[in-house]
């Protein structure tokens, strides 16, 4: 994941004064909060073999991580040690590009990220429906969204480092018995499975959505970097961790469940997994996949919206947002953050699952791209710069790095939808209106904005920026 650059300034993960009270985030916790904002396990995979068969959704599960999810999480390691504050990517993009992009991208990442939590519940549904079915549509179903959100809301607003435990607890639980299905599918395995492959009759944009759904948001724990301890050290380690979890978490169940029984493609939608245990275990089996497949869900539930959440603390923190934004409960957690993202959830909610999936994508896309220019450009800017973590490619390298994820991108908006298309545009055109009718209310006072005087000035060079945020330490230890 690179190398561990020695600072000539105080490490940046030190720089920045916070509560002692607030308990931070320490690596085995943050390991599966970052596994649950990207993973949870194999629910939501079944239809990349269905869009495309099993070999190519074997390799896709294994050139993906390659040239998406370890450049994305690079990157997040790099600047989130650099900027080891709660905005996370939206800091990134203003001190590269100035604070109008990264009010843009702040927008356009917390919108992807909203939509991406109102998948959750339509998964747990939708595998809980085969025990039973009256969560299926109907009443029964929107009281069970809405049940689901507030308990897991709630969840969150006790506090960070209780998702994060909660998670691991989760994720051992969700993980368990997919470990069991692979032990009771050997006598059954027929590797020749594994290789059928139909490329006439490959749906290519819902195979690369799932691809790309499956293995993005490595960068959403940069809007926890605030809550972590020494950032500097546990963020490169945990996603380092992060990423041999989640694509073992993939392939593992993936190579069970296309090898032991015979590819019916058209049945590998979502749920499907309960089929194959029951198929190859029993009916108790099939009932700890269902458990585990709620469990995940609310692992990933929690855990992308702590990133929301503390996301619109960050960016209230730098005046982005109303300073209420900023306010923090009694367990330290940001709660009209977390109320704004809930009501996000239950807006869209509704939506079917590929729906969500296509236009959270589209939102994604555009916000990575500004992403990796604003890190080329931090690049350029401070070539010199002595950080905690730095990719050990050099800047042509790193460069060169991003030039198969930009491709990507770019084919993942080539085959959307027009309806997704249009949509998606509309939303991006709204930050536009936003950023400035929000200037225009901080103008004329009507809310409070406020930058934290405990944050660095976003242009400042590397040394200025250490020195800046360090001068609130002295004031305060000149005082005692």
């Amino acid at each position: 994941m690179g190398e561990f650059a020695c600072p000539q300034f105080p490490s940046l993960g030190e720089r920045y004064p916070v509560s002692e009270k607030l308990q931070k985030v320490s690596i085995v916790p943050l390991v599966f909060l970052i596994f649950y904002e990207v993973s949870g396990g194999p629910f939501g995979i079944e239809d990349s073999v269905q869009a495309a068969g099993p070999l190519l959704a074997i390799l896709g599960f294994l050139v993906f991580p390659v040239i998406w999810s370890i450049p994305e999480a690079l990157i997040t390691a790099e600047l989130g040690t650099m900027f080891p504050e709660n905005g996370g990517y939206v800091v990134w993009v203003s001190s590269a590009l100035g604070p109008f992009w990264g009010f843009q991208q702040g927008w356009m990442k917390w919108l992807s990220g909203v939509i991406d939590n109102a998948l959750y519940p339509v998964l747990f549904l939708d595998y809980l429906k085969s025990g039973i079915p009256q969560v299926g549509d109907g009443l029964p179903r929107a009281s069970a969204v809405l049940g689901l959100t507030v308990v897991l809301t709630y969840m969150n607003y006790r506090g960070l480092t209780i998702v994060g435990w909660l998670a691991v607890l989760l994720g051992v639980f969700s993980i368990l018995p997919f470990i069991v299905m692979g032990l009771v599918s050997m006598r059954e395995l027929r590797p020749s499975r594994w290789l059928e492959v139909d490329l006439h009759s490959v749906d290519w944009n819902l195979y690369l959505n799932m691809l790309f759904w499956n293995l993005n948001y490595w960068d959403s724990v940069s809007t926890l970097a605030g809550e972590v301890d020494d950032p500097a050290k546990t963020l490169p380690r945990a996603l380092f961790y992060a990423v041999i979890l989640v694509v073992v978490g993939y392939l593992y169940p993936l190579l069970t469940g296309t090898g032991a029984i015979p590819v019916d493609r058209e049945s590998w939608t979502d749920g499907y997994f309960s089929h194959i245990a029951r198929t190859l275990g029993g009916v108790w089996l099939t009932w700890w996949v269902q458990a585990a497949s709620a469990l995940s869900n609310m692992g990933m539930f929690v855990a992308e919206m702590s990133s929301d959440s503390y996301q619109l603390l960050g960016m209230a923190e730098r005046g982005m947002l109303p300073e209420f934004f900023s306010s923090r409960s009694r367990f330290g957690t940001p709660l009209i953050g977390i109320l704004f993202s809930a009501s996000g959830v239950l807006l869209l909610s509704w939506l079917s699952f590929q729906e969500i999936v296509a236009a959270e994508n589209f939102l994604y896309c555009f916000g990575m791209l500004i992403e990796f220019f604003a890190f080329v450009r931090l690049r350029m800017k401070y070539p010199t710069a002595s950080q905690p973590y730095k990719v050990p490619l050099g800047t042509v390298g790193s460069i060169l790095m991003l030039v198969p994820p930009t491709f990507l991108i770019l084919v993942v908006l080539a085959l959307s939808s027009l309806k997704v298309a249009m949509v998606s545009l509309v939303a991006l055109l709204m930050g536009f209106v936003l950023q400035p009718c929000l200037k225009y209310v901080e103008k004329k006072r009507w809310l409070r904005f406020s930058t934290s005087p405990h944050l660095p000035h976003l242009g400042a060079t590397q040394d200025e920026y250490a020195v800046e945020a360090l001068i609130p330490v002295l004031l305060a230890d000149s005082r005692i």
